[in-house]
């Protein structure tokens, strides 16, 4: 682990390299107990200047937010609608959500009915700077203060952009996959074309198997449908049969890989081939238990935390302290393996995870040691 998280290099937040410190192991990381957690509360790393932040309350009137998600389809996505409506709950507002079901004319048509709905504030998961920019400036101009989560990049006339360093996760999640391979053999990539996040970390694996002439890289354009992925892989086995012949399957997230480890696993064949993918929901974690499954690592995220955070921004904006809120907000990430599998899975999901979801815990640190730490992994971006 030491080794692989000295390798990590920063997502290009700035030009130079000293602009993004990365939180390692080797001095910087956040060591956490997860054992007896409940909820994980990942921090940013922006940290708030309100002082007190906790005791902000929209002003009268102002309370009304629209949170617009492109869609619903995993735990990412339901986290962070949760995180969104139990921040606004407690400054005393309320939330219309809506949901697009994958369709971006959908979205922005949502977007703009929550802008002439009468919101104060308006929160978007998912979509395009591009798609999204002109919904932006329609809604500044009518004075709302709106964040969006999860697009990736800053927003023209947005407070700020919340989620994980894509590229950073990225590259922890294929260096994890590609050492599980010794840097050698054909590797199945599955993602979802035009997803701005998938494409991101698609790239960054692109950009360091250029260093590694033995992986040879195999597109695999999907949908987000698991059974669709699953049908996908289900052929591919079928065409390569061979031992070896697939050395690895690289998800852009966990529900999509989701079809390819059971293909995989019925096929036989999850200890011929290795799996990684990034968010940190509960099917990966039911995934990475699995004994006779293909998943070796997951990057895990905490989602929730992403809702928290886009309500207080838009909170901070209401209260005329918009000015304060930088325009891209980074949460940690953790690297999950099996050997640290129950401090991560109860982390993230609580101390019941395993007991809820009818898995054996015992049973799982007999066959897989819980000898790691967990580290929590983030750039730190020096206030300006």
């Amino acid at each position: 682990m030491n080794d692989l998280l000295r390798s990590f290099r920063s997502k290009a937040l700035v030009v130079t390299l000293s602009a993004a410190l990365l939180f390692s192991v080797s001095g910087c990381s956040s060591k956490a107990n997860g054992s007896s957690s409940t909820t994980s509360t990942v921090s940013s790393t922006t940290a708030s200047t309100t002082t007190n932040l906790a005791d902000l309350k929209f002003p009268s009137g102002k309370g009304k937010i629209g949170l617009a998600m492109r869609e619903m389809v995993n735990d990412y996505d339901r986290g962070i609608v949760a995180g969104v409506k139990a921040r606004v709950a407690a400054a005393g507002g309320t939330v219309v959500v809506t949901d697009a079901g994958s369709d971006v004319t959908k979205h922005n048509q949502n977007i703009e009915s929550l802008i002439n709905s009468g919101v104060s504030g308006l929160i978007i998961g998912l979509g395009d700077t591009t798609q999204i920019a002109p919904l932006i400036a329609k809604a500044k101009a009518k004075g709302i203060w709106v964040a969006t989560c999860a697009v990736g990049a800053y927003t023209q006339d947005s407070l700020t952009d919340v989620g994980g360093d894509e590229s950073l996760m990225g590259e922890i999640m294929s260096r994890e996959l590609l050492q599980s391979i010794n840097y050698k053999g054909d590797v199945y990539i599955f993602w979802v074309p035009g997803a701005p996040l998938l494409e991101t970390r698609k790239h960054i694996l692109e950009a360091m198997c250029k260093d590694y002439p033995q992986v040879k890289l195999h597109e695999v354009a999907t949908q987000h449908d698991p059974a669709k992925v699953q049908s996908q892989m289900e052929d591919l086995l079928t065409a390569h049969p061979e031992k070896g012949s697939i050395a690895a399957v690289w998800a852009a997230y966990d529900v999509l890989g989701s079809g390819a480890d059971q293909a995989i696993i019925k096929a036989g064949r999850g200890n011929d081939i290795k799996m990684a993918s990034i968010d940190g929901d509960q099917i990966g974690f039911q995934m990475m238990a699995q004994t006779n499954g293909p998943y070796i690592s997951i990057v895990a995220q905490d989602s929730n935390n992403i809702g928290t955070l886009a309500a207080e921004a838009v909170l901070k904006g209401a209260n005329g302290e918009g000015a304060q809120v930088p325009h891209n907000t980074y949460t940690a990430c953790y690297v999950v393996t099996r050997n640290n599998l129950v401090a991560t899975a109860e982390l993230r999901y609580g101390s019941s995870f395993f007991a809820d979801q009818k898995i054996d815990k015992a049973a799982l640190i007999k066959a897989y040691p819980q000898n790691q730490e967990v580290d929590r992994i983030l750039p730190l971006v020096p206030n300006s």
